[in-house]
């Protein structure tokens, strides 16, 4: 099921070209009251791609979770800065779920976010930064937006050295000041009352430098949060769950994609905001002039699966009920 998180009025990002931010629900068909899972796909900041989407939610669900997915705020055309609105979305999603805890059939006290990448930037950005966002709407604000327990997979966490360029790009833009750098800078945000945080990592990850999860790494252990930490030795970026059915190309519906399929058609066909020609063209050559002229996609280089890699979502299971036990 889809639920629109933003009522009439209240999401107002310029980029959006009719797009909203939702959840997808997965829930059990029974009356237990379980935990809950928030899967927040990674993409640059850019899209929010679905191979990081059902075959998590295989994870979570399978071991007793409730699940949902949440499709946030992004821009492929780096044309409109996101600043705030990713984590006023995600916010948002979990005050809603909070407020809906006897309908979903949720404990409102476990609530738990996982997410990738730029997803992964995400959830580190809420742990930390949850107070400084308030909800238009004043009864959801008066519920907690602090997750209770925090999964980071290959997770963007730096905007200095070792940061994933394009997805701060995305973020805060091509002109953000130092001021903006650092507030997103999230080793440098950890504080005391960040929620207990597992993290996963490949040494060889080619996209998001492994120094992005010990920095965070180290941030927790010196402010003496509850964390978890794996770094594996091989593998590339983009794992997701790392099971078969991600290994055999099953990533569910493409319903993550809405937003980025609004974009290109506003590209296509000339309402692109504030679109530069330098990015016009290279969207252009990236998803093509026409959706029949898009390039299709280069499947020789098969993702493999290490098999210490695959073990991560139960080694996460075994810690989540650790911490809540």
């Amino acid at each position: 099921m889809r639920i629109n998180i933003w009522n009439d009025g209240e999401y107002k990002y310029e980029a959006a070209y009719g797009f909203i931010p939702n959840i997808r629900t997965y829930l059990h068909e029974d009356d237990a009251i379980r935990p809950a899972m928030i899967v927040v796909p990674g993409g640059g900041y850019c899209m929010v791609v679905n191979a990081e989407g059902e075959p998590v939610v295989d994870e979570f669900y399978n071991r007793g979770m409730n699940v949902f997915v949440l499709t946030y705020t992004t821009d492929i055309t780096t044309s409109v800065p996101l600043k705030m609105q990713p984590m006023n979305d995600l916010s948002r999603a979990i005050r809603l779920i909070r407020s809906r805890a006897a309908e979903f059939k949720i404990q409102p006290d476990r609530v738990g976010i996982c997410g990738f990448s730029a997803g992964g930037h995400l959830c580190a950005s809420i742990s930390n930064h949850y107070k400084d966002v308030v909800d238009c709407d004043p009864e959801l604000n008066k519920l907690s937006n602090r997750p209770d327990i925090v999964v980071l997979s290959y997770p963007v966490i730096t905007s200095g050295k070792f940061t994933h360029e394009y997805s701060i790009i995305s973020l805060l833009g091509f002109e953000a000041d130092l001021e903006e750098k650092e507030y997103f800078s999230l080793e440098k945000q950890v504080t005391a009352d960040t929620p207990p945080t597992f993290v996963w990592q490949t040494v060889t990850d080619d996209l998001v430098p492994v120094e992005n999860s010990i920095l965070y790494v180290t941030a927790l252990r010196e402010k003496g949060v509850p964390y978890c930490y794996y770094s594996f030795p091989n593998g590339r970026h983009g794992l997701s769950a790392a099971n078969q059915r991600f290994k055999d190309g099953d990533m569910g519906e493409p319903y993550t994609f809405e937003q980025l399929d609004r974009a290109i058609e506003a590209v296509r066909n000339g309402t692109a905001v504030n679109l530069s020609k330098e990015r016009y063209e290279q969207l252009i050559q990236q998803f093509g002039a026409t959706p029949e002229e898009a390039p299709q996609p280069d499947n020789s280089n098969p993702m493999i699966i290490y098999e210490d890699v695959a073990m991560w979502p139960e080694l996460c299971a075994k810690w989540i009920k650790e911490i809540w036990d």
